[in-house]
């Protein structure tokens, strides 16, 4: 074996995805957040695009962040369905991190690769992220507001119009215990095929 698979399969399963209400104060260091993306970028991607882009917003980039997200909700969401609690949580999550990525996808010109595959590559990225926050005890959050889909978006973050962002990264670390987890077996999401 190449690696130990018994850490390589504890890793796995003990990843945890943790809420920012749940951070502590305790801060996260550049350092880390650059090694959290190093290994992002060893995802798989079809045709080798490479298509993750990341946008990492931490001191008082995170109130910047807050404060768009306040607008967005406010503009992107009808008045009657908005929540104060909803809206304050927008406001106060990018505060409790220590960085919040914002997670896109640079389309590629020639489109020769479906944007699907595009989209599952930086899925991939973000899973390595996730692996790479447990190893390292950090608590993570992959949150995908339903505004992130906006032209309002886009321009907030730079991106082209081909481009898309799949959500907001939050890194901190964990006020509590690391919490439990749970899956169904996989008799109950696998059918074997032999003939």
């Amino acid at each position: 074996m190449r690696h130990n698979l018994s850490e390589v399969t504890e890793l796995i399963k003990d990843r945890r995805t943790i809420y920012p209400e749940f951070f502590s104060t305790r801060k996260v260091h550049r350092e880390q957040v650059e090694l959290v993306l190093n290994n992002a970028i060893w995802a798989p991607s079809h045709g080798m695009t490479q298509p993750w882009r990341f946008k990492v917003f931490m001191e008082e980039g995170k109130d910047k962040l807050g404060n768009f997200f306040e607008e967005m909700y406010l503009k992107h969401v009808a008045a009657e369905k908005q929540n104060p609690l909803k809206l304050a949580r927008m406001q106060n999550r990018p505060k409790a991190a220590s960085a919040v990525i914002a997670i896109c996808m640079k389309r590629q010109e020639e489109e020769r690769i479906s944007e699907l595959d595009e989209i599952m590559a930086v899925a991939a990225a973000v899973q390595n992220m996730h692996l790479t926050c447990t190893a390292y005890g950090l608590a993570a959050f992959w949150s995908t507001p339903g505004f992130m889909k906006t032209d309002d978006m886009k321009e907030f973050l730079g991106l082209g119009e081909k481009d898309r962002c799949l959500g907001f990264f939050y890194l901190g670390y964990p006020e509590n215990e690391w919490p439990k987890g749970r899956r169904k077996p996989i008799e109950y999401v696998t059918e074997w095929i032999q003939e």
